[in-house]
């Protein structure tokens, strides 16, 4: 994301809402065996064709938006998608529902300023856990999740994924990317428009490191590298699964 995330308090829920860094191209040791132990919860051999309705299903999209004209859809900014911004939200309390009760109550606030925060709240379009993907704002409309007045907010799907306690994140990675191969269908978005937090440089003059280390567990060193491109490999095989037939509006 691109914004001065700072802490956020709301009733049992501290949100931390993630980090950046810079680029490398290798895996990191940890990194591979973290990959291997996600793998071993797959079993790529037993997936079919489906169609993108039966896609979101795998995911359990559930759609739960913000109240439209209230807190963080007080305006209407419509969208035309462009790029998928996957982040990773660094709050291990809080679910994907209390994420979804905290963006409908206006609780994630941000200093709305020039150059910064367009709406005094923070924003995004799904929140992804390993049993469920919550939908907070239609694709079509404008989220506050990566870079303030960038193409990042003006153009791109924001995702969130979870890392409360108990949850596991290898299933999350995989929800997350089933979801991202159907937003890819719907959207006409292609790979290379499929992008991390930290493809985002925060432009501002009171943020030292415009890019952050988001999401964590996907860069190499704070950066894009084998993780990433793991991940991308997975959406992709998902998006090669897909067959034309009937999807679930998500706006």
């Amino acid at each position: 994301m691109k914004k001065a995330w700072a802490l956020l308090t709301i009733p049992s829920l501290l949100l931390i809402m993630s980090g950046i860094t810079a680029c490398s191209t290798s895996t990191s040791p940890g990194n591979r065996s973290r990959i291997s132990r996600w793998e071993s919860r797959y079993h790529d051999a037993n997936l079919g064709r489906v169609t993108p309705a039966q896609m979101l299903a795998e995911v359990g999209v559930q759609r739960d938006l913000i109240p439209s004209g209230h807190v963080g859809r007080y305006v209407f900014r419509p969208m035309k998608p462009k790029y998928i911004t996957i982040h990773s939200t660094q709050n291990y309390t809080g679910n994907a529902y209390n994420h979804a009760l905290a963006l409908k109550r206006g609780a994630l606030r941000a200093t709305k300023r020039k150059g910064g925060n367009r709406i005094g709240f923070l924003t995004w379009h799904f929140t992804v856990q390993d049993n469920v993907a919550i939908q907070h704002l239609p694709c079509r409309e404008q989220g506050e999740h990566a870079d303030f007045d960038g193409p990042g907010n003006n153009y791109s799907i924001g995702i969130e994924m979870c890392e409360h306690h108990g949850n596991d994140i290898g299933l999350t990675i995989d929800k997350t990317a089933r979801l991202t191969a159907v937003l890819m269908s719907s959207y006409g978005i292609p790979l290379s428009h499929i992008v991390p937090h930290y493809h985002w440089p925060r432009i501002s003059p009171s943020i030292k490191d415009p890019h952050k280390n988001c999401p964590h567990f996907l860069l190499d060193g704070g950066r894009p590298g084998g993780t990433w491109q793991w991940f991308l490999n997975r959406v992709n095989m998902h998006y090669k699964r897909l067959i034309p037939g009937p999807s679930q509006p998500l706006g």
